[in-house]
């Protein structure tokens, strides 16, 4: 049974490391989802190849915290298989086994929805947060929190295809800023990155968009095809925009 005990320390250990991990790696700049990606990737060992993880690499900061990950889960790993085999094999009997296995799934059930838990993940990376910022030398923002990005309003990234309402126009054309969408950046087909775009800079077939506004209405601009239809979709979108807009002035006014 101590064995199994070791065990559950091991697991305990390894999702409050990999969790200090995400938040470190957010505090670097990179979204939540994405950082917690790539600090599981980096603790298990899996090793995936992905734009992220070159951002990861090319970024001195995130490069020691994967560094670090990398060295604690092949160590963690190793430790959680041996005590998980040490459990069974100093088994008495049968029933001892039947016992502890019962255990083994109970504990892992009990962590996993520990694990799960957004109240606890929202205390913890709070107080993780709190401690990187107080004992380290992290001189970075979440930008996650900057724009809001748990609230309505997300950033994605849009391929732009042939046959979309975005293609062939420049930002000027699209006035997508009557929409409330921002255009934080461009990215060619061949890797050229345009920052901050100005209205003069055309949408291009096969460009990456990154793109900040409200979740709903993103999704909407995603799929838009060019023609009358595609017309018309944003013509309803920057009324929505001016109502959402006459709203909090409305509010604004109030509140003084």
């Amino acid at each position: 049974m101590v064995a199994l005990i070791s065990l559950f320390v091991v697991v305990v250990l390894s999702l409050i490391i990999t969790r200090v991990a995400t938040v470190a790696l957010t505090l670097t700049g990179l979204s939540r989802e994405v950082a917690r990606f790539q600090a599981r990737s980096a603790f298990s060992g899996v090793g995936f190849t992905t734009q992220e993880a070159e951002l990861v690499v090319q970024h001195p900061v995130r490069r020691r915290i994967i560094l670090l990950l990398m060295l604690l889960g092949n160590a963690g790993i190793v430790s959680a298989i041996a005590s998980l085999v040490l459990s069974f094999l100093t088994a008495a009997g049968p029933r001892e086994v039947a016992l502890r296995l019962v255990v083994l799934f109970l504990g892992l059930s009990a962590l996993w929805a520990l694990a799960r838990s957004r109240l606890v993940d929202r205390y913890m990376g709070r107080l993780i947060g709190w401690a990187l910022r107080r004992w380290t030398h992290l001189e970075v923002r979440d930008y996650a929190d900057l724009l809001d990005l748990h609230g309505d309003y997300r950033v994605v990234e849009h391929v732009v295809g042939p046959d979309d309402w975005l293609a062939g126009r420049t930002l000027a054309d699209l006035r997508l800023r009557e929409e409330g969408v921002l255009v934080l950046g461009i990215r060619r087909a061949d890797g050229t990155y345009i920052g901050a775009p100005r209205g003069w800079t055309e949408v291009r077939p096969g460009d990456t968009l990154i793109i900040y506004g409200r979740a709903g209405l993103l999704e909407e601009l995603c799929r838009r095809r060019a023609g009358p239809e595609g017309d018309r979709a944003h013509v309803k979108a920057v009324e929505e925009q001016e109502k959402i807009l006459e709203r909090e002035r409305l509010e604004d006014s109030l509140s003084r």
